[in-house]
C-alpha cells in the first residue's frame, strides 16, 4: 500500500526522558512542600492551645448536641447542664466525666462540649 510506518522526526533518548521526568517530580515535590507550609500557616492563625485539664476538675456540659424528651424549645434551654467533674483525662482533648446514672449519655467527651465552672457571681 506504500504506508512508512517509521516515525520521522527526532526521537528522545531514555535517559533525557528519565533526566527530563526527574525535573519536573523535583518542581512538582517543591511546589507541595511549599503550598502545604502555606496552609499550615493559614489554619495555624486560628488556632489556640487547648486548656489543661486535671482530675477533679469542675466542668459545666453543652446541651448543644444532647437530646432531652421533654426540651420545649431549643432557645429556651439552656446553653449548659450541670456541675460535673472530671474523673480521668484521657487524652490532651478528651476527658471522662462522673456523670449522673439518669443521664445516658457516653462519660468520654471532647473539651469542646465541656466549659469550666465558675462560681456565680453574688448580688
Amino acid at each position: 500500500m506504500g504506508v512508512d510506518l517509521r516515525r520521522k522526526g527526532k526521537m528522545e533518548k531514555a535517559t533525557e526522558f528519565a533526566e527530563r521526568m526527574r525535573k519536573v517530580q523535583e518542581e512538582a515535590g517543591t511546589a507541595l512542600m511549599r503550598a502545604q507550609k502555606e496552609m499550615k500557616r493559614q489554619v495555624d492563625r486560628g488556632r489556640r492551645e487547648a486548656e489543661n485539664w486535671k482530675v477533679e476538675d469542675r466542668v459545666m456540659l453543652s446541651t448543644k448536641d444532647l437530646v432531652f424528651k421533654e426540651r420545649l424549645a431549643k432557645k429556651l434551654m439552656k446553653r449548659y447542664v450541670g456541675l460535673y467533674e472530671i474523673e480521668k483525662a484521657v487524652l490532651k482533648n478528651v476527658v471522662k466525666l462522673k456523670l449522673l446514672a439518669t443521664m445516658r449519655i457516653h462519660p468520654v467527651v471532647n473539651i469542646s462540649q465541656i466549659t469550666r465552672y465558675r462560681e456565680p457571681v453574688r448580688g
